[in-house]
């Protein structure tokens, strides 16, 4: 997922990215440990689009605090 994607969500669909992305990357990592993973390279993807997501939010914060 690319971060202009991400920009363009609302803050409530980024929360819910969010809580998907945890999700996937939590059954990513229970398969992994159960040696079920096909592509182990994915965690590392879902990783980074989580880290992404958390940008993309304190970003929307710090402009929403410099406008005040």
């Amino acid at each position: 997922m690319k971060i202009e994607q991400i920009r363009d969500l609302s803050r409530a669909e980024m929360e819910r990215k969010l809580a998907e992305l945890k999700r996937d990357l939590f059954n990513l990592r229970l398969q992994h440990a159960t040696n079920q993973l096909d592509n182990p390279m994915r965690i590392n993807q879902v990783r980074k689009d989580i880290a992404k997501v958390f940008t993309a939010m304190r970003e929307e914060e710090l402009k929403e605090a410099a406008g005040k």
